[in-house]
């Protein structure tokens, strides 16, 4: 199948692009609900401080990796 070519001779993304582009779309969206569902949780336990920053960094983490994959698997499937 041939490449579509725009304007000004720009061509589409190829598959790998795209699904780096789900990755970071998800890892951007996870990372923000990580922040607010993390800063909810460590101060409902009580966290203050530095283990708060911790507890909220680790959840930020683990939310963006997990949504980010999920996403670059989704436009995987795209291709």
């Amino acid at each position: 199948m041939p490449v579509a070519v725009g304007s000004y001779g720009q061509t589409q993304p190829n598959c790998f692009d795209r699904v780096k582009m789900g990755f970071m779309m998800g890892f951007a969206v996870g990372m923000a609900a990580g922040a607010m569902f993390g800063t909810f949780s460590c101060l409902r336990i009580g966290m203050r401080g530095r283990e708060l920053m911790g507890g909220v960094g680790k959840t930020m983490m683990q939310s963006g990796g997990t949504f980010g994959t999920f996403m670059s698997i989704g436009m995987g499937i795209r291709c």
